[in-house]
C-alpha cells in the first residue's frame, strides 16, 4: 500500500530541489534510506547532500539507514542541510 507525505525542503535542499514543499507517494512502510532514494530519484542534486543532511520524519530526526518506518497519509518529512554561520 502506498500514502502521500508532504517532503518540506529547506535552505540548500530548497534550492537544489527546487521547490520548498511537495506532496509524494510512496510505500506505507518504507526503510528510512529508500525513502531518501524515493526523494533523491525526484530531485537527482539532492545526491549531494546525502552525507550531510539531517532526515526528519513526523519532527522525529531519523538515521538514513535500514531503520523502517511506518508512514501514514498526511506525514511530512523534513529534508534539512546543514546551516552554517556566524
Amino acid at each position: 500500500m502506498t500514502c502521500e507525505v508532504v517532503v518540506l525542503y529547506f535552505a540548500r535542499s530548497a534550492d537544489l530541489a527546487g521547490v520548498r514543499t511537495e506532496t509524494i507517494s510512496v510505500p506505507q512502510q518504507i526503510t528510512s534510506l529508500r525513502l531518501w532514494d524515493e526523494i533523491v530519484k525526484r530531485h537527482s542534486s539532492l545526491a549531494a547532500i546525502q552525507d550531510q543532511v539531517v532526515f526528519a520524519v513526523r519532527q522525529e530526526y531519523v538515521l538514513l539507514g535500514d531503520q523502517l518506518l511506518d508512514l501514514r497519509t498526511g506525514d511530512e518529512i523534513a529534508i534539512i542541510p546543514p546551516i552554517s554561520g556566524g
